[in-house]
């Protein structure tokens, strides 16, 4: 028995890593992205369609697995620093669509009779959520996660990811399952479960993981982590709450930890499959009988969601003085519904808020609004005159060399960097993410690799365990500071210098460990200024202590704003060179 057992296991984990292999590539190649394979893999292999993978009590709990492991990695991305730095557009924008967004949803359904106001309530702000993997992962495949309408859709994206965290927890009161003394005894449970939890967090994890680093073993580390993942949502849903409140928890507060980006290499392998099986547990679930007698329902609804979020994210951001180029972008790259109402979706079906038939009906509708997302992208894009992005499919993916040194980021600075580099002798591996940046400096003999400065792997396979040097001049100063972070943590040897777009970046990249930081425009800019004192009449030793002034006054001055924020040292700006002794 134990051997059959073990067979159909086998079984079903080879269905489902044969539809995703076999989906993935058609779906990619239409450029319908993942999420979307997944799901379709999910429909064609589950009960409901050629009935090989079964809906039975094993696959839910590997299901439920996946979707506690998909919670933990968003949270594991939402580091304190990250949202304070973005937290007025997070709480403007994010809080301003969910509210109008879930209201006018829910308003929807009551006034159809659809569904009583509290079960309309939690759909219509389960339906609020835009998708964060399935937007993010659009942007970034056309290359436009760091441009300014890609900022602000990615700042209310992280607003949903934390609005999931109240909405998980009020689905069993908003059920009645909690209520009067029974319900204030769970809620009191429940905050100090979470309260007991961040505070180990916050002292705790830092030792334990420094503990288990010292082992030298990077498979002891990742169980660690899943275990800190494991017992994290057991104690929430010893709480009262859900095991996927969990799971975002224990990611929120590592991603706190000293030992954040080793995590996220480690699990970074298995992130793309963790997401398939939950998106495939998702597709299993649709009852194409159920969508097919209500075909009405599911695109009506599906059209409807898209464009009453479409419309009022549009609304939002145009009041809130966004372009119109970049609102209209906004809104047609999160106009689907998201992942999180999937999991919300479920919650209600389990606290019997929703019938089956309205789960189904409902993730039908955000599946289909998912379709219609990158069509509605590239419309947007046409329509506001915007060049698509090339295709990256021919270009060379960095190799390790030794050696060597790298450069990140192949534009302006990477360009002259490089090309003195290779004139002195130096074998330099250069590598973009911008295509066009790359078939652009093919034309010229250079050599440039596809990839992604930012991210450790890449730099990994590139050498960066062997090279001499890695220069970090990406456009982006994320990037640039958080390539600083992962490589200071892995390589604590390797010599890195970092191009920094202006001073308040400089402060930035300053305690991030850079061997090197330059500021993008000081030296062309002093060299103008030298250039033009000359030219009326100074002499070489004058500007030379003049130049010399300017830079002890400003790095005076970097000081007092790292310390005491950005207006500090102005009277640093206007204080009067004066000839030193030698020179007068």
């Amino acid at each position: 028995m134990a051997a059959a057992g073990e067979g159909e296991f086998l079984v079903q984990a080879a269905t489902y890593l044969g539809a995703a292999a076999i989906a993935i590539p058609v779906f990619q190649r239409l450029k319908l992205g993942s999420i979307l394979g997944y799901l379709a893999a999910g429909v064609v292999v589950g009960p409901f369609g050629l009935n090989l993978l079964h809906q039975e009590e094993g696959v839910f709990h590997v299901a439920e697995l996946g979707v506690v492991l998909f919670l933990f990695v968003i949270g594991l991305e939402l580091s304190m620093s990250r949202l304070w730095s973005m937290r007025a557009q997070i709480f403007g924008f994010g809080a301003a669509q969910m509210a109008l967004t879930g209201t006018a949803i829910a308003s929807l359904f009551v006034l159809a009779e659809v569904m009583p106001a509290p079960a309309a309530i939690i759909a219509g702000l389960s339906l609020a959520f835009s998708s964060t993997a399935f937007a993010l992962q659009l942007m970034k495949e056309r290359g436009e996660l760091n441009t300014s309408y890609g900022q602000r859709a990615f700042s209310i994206l992280l607003f949903q990811d934390l609005a999931v965290i109240p909405l998980l927890a009020a689905i069993p009161f908003v059920a009645g399952a909690a209520s009067d003394a029974a319900g204030w005894t769970s809620a009191g449970k429940a905050v100090g479960v979470i309260v007991a939890l961040v505070l180990i967090g916050r002292f705790a994890l830092d030792k334990v993981f420094r503990l288990v680093a010292s082992a030298g073993s990077r498979e002891a580390f990742a169980a660690m982590a899943l275990f800190i993942v494991a017992i994290t949502s057991l104690a929430v849903s010893w709480a009262g709450l859900s095991m996927a409140l969990g799971a975002f928890l224990a990611g929120a507060l590592l991603a706190e930890s000293s030992y954040r980006h080793q995590i996220e290499t480690d699990i970074e392998p298995f992130r793309g499959l963790l997401l398939g099986l939950f998106f495939i547990s998702i597709g299993m679930r649709l009852d194409l009988s159920v969508i097919a007698n209500s075909w009405w329902i599911v695109l009506g609804g599906a059209i409807g969601l898209v464009i009453v979020k479409s419309v009022l994210i549009f609304v939002v951001t145009r009041i809130s003085k966004v372009e119109t180029g970049d609102a209209v972008k906004i809104s047609a790259v999160l106009s689907q519904g998201g992942e999180f109402a999937f999991v919300v979706i479920s919650l209600g079906v389990s606290a019997l808020l929703f019938t089956n038939a309205q789960a189904t009906l409902l993730s039908a509708i955000v599946t289909i609004s998912m379709v219609m997302t990158p069509v509605l992208l590239i419309a947007a894009s046409r329509f506001m005159s915007q060049p698509q992005e090339e295709s990256d499919d021919d270009l060379a993916r960095p190799q390790n060399s030794h050696d060597h040194v790298i450069v990140a980021g192949f534009g302006r600075m990477g360009q002259i960097i490089s090309q003195v580099l290779q004139n002195s002798g130096v074998q330099v591996t250069a590598i973009d993410r911008n295509p066009a940046h790359i078939r652009n400096a093919e034309r010229f003999g250079f050599k440039v690799y596809y990839g992604d400065g930012a991210r450790l792997d890449i730099l990994l396979t590139a050498g960066a365990e062997n090279a001499r040097a890695v220069i970090l001049c990406m456009d982006d100063r994320i990037a640039v500071n958080h390539a600083v972070q992962v490589l200071r943590e892995r390589l604590p040897n390797l010599t890195i210098l970092a191009v920094a777009h202006d001073r308040l970046h400089e402060i930035d990249l300053q305690p991030l460990g850079a061997d090197v930081v330059v500021r993008e425009t000081l030296e062309s800019s002093l060299l103008i200024a030298r250039e033009t004192l000359e030219r009326i009449g100074f002499d070489d030793p004058t500007i030379d202590d003049f130049v010399e002034q300017f830079r002890k006054v400003d790095r005076e001055r970097l000081l007092a704003q790292r310390d005491y924020g950005p207006e500090a040292g102005k009277e640093f700006l206007h204080s009067r060179y004066q000839p030193s002794q030698k020179q007068s």
